[in-house]
């Protein structure tokens, strides 16, 4: 069985999907996911990776780096010309992202990492809507990123609108009907209602990664991969995890 950064190759992946075929069409270097067949195929993008790193190791390392981003001493990793080249044929991310879109939580610069450092999927609200679940799906199972973080901030946008329940114009409505969920076990007398909004929505779409993905339910299971909460501070730069 071919193997890809130590975790699956060509038909493991279906049995990680339990055995059916996957609505899925993904471009890869020298390979496709093709959707609606039984021989749904993964292509031998790399070899085994040769630096893994495990759960707590890459939860280590994301939060040393956010402690040189709080204290201003950034190390600016593998951001040289060396690593520009180095992965231009393979990528190795330590560690997933979930998190907000909001331009005030860069997610390789909070954390100070550098290319092909994290693989980062960001939607209003930290959303776990089925295209980011496909995409932390491929970083799990294919890229062999063990750590998926799901990271929410504080005054964050999509909450607070969430959580004023009025109408909302486009699609943008869709988006907060994903958010409001988390939000029926907040106690709305609380004296910090948004902080409480905050917190109830980071740890609602991480259940929803496990109860919505047979591929990450069944990593989780065997012990593959880690999830965690994680709530980021926009005064302060500070990153704090909430399960682990």
């Amino acid at each position: 069985m071919t193997r890809i950064n130590g975790f699956i190759g060509r038909r493991h992946f279906l049995w990680l999907a339990g055995g059916s075929g996957l609505a899925v069409v993904a471009t890869t270097v020298g390979g496709s996911l093709i959707a609606g067949t039984q021989e749904t195929t993964i292509a031998d993008v790399n070899p085994t990776n040769p630096n893994p790193a495990n759960p707590q190791q890459a939860l280590t390392r994301l939060l040393a780096g956010n402690q040189r981003f709080v204290e201003r001493k950034p190390q600016y990793p593998n951001q040289s010309r060396k690593r520009l080249q180095a992965i231009t044929q393979i990528q190795y991310p330590f560690a997933t992202i979930l998190g907000c879109a909001d331009s005030r939580v860069p997610t390789e610069i909070i954390f100070d990492q550098g290319l092909g450092d994290l693989f980062v999927v960001r939607v209003a609200g930290n959303v776990a809507s089925d295209t980011a679940i496909a995409s932390l799906e491929y970083a799990a199972s294919v890229l062999g990123s063990q750590l998926i973080v799901v990271l929410g901030h504080r005054r964050c946008g999509a909450v607070a609108a969430a959580m004023k329940n009025e109408p909302l114009p486009g699609k943008m409505g869709y988006l907060i009907e994903d958010i409001k969920p988390a939000l029926a076990q907040v106690n709305l007398t609380s004296g910090k209602i948004e902080e409480a909004g905050v917190i109830a929505n980071i740890q609602y779409q991480a259940e929803q990664l496990l109860k919505k993905s047979m591929i990450l339910a069944k990593l989780v299971r065997l012990g593959k991969i880690k999830i965690v909460g994680a709530v980021y501070d926009i005064d302060t730069g500070k990153v704090s995890i909430l399960t682990s």
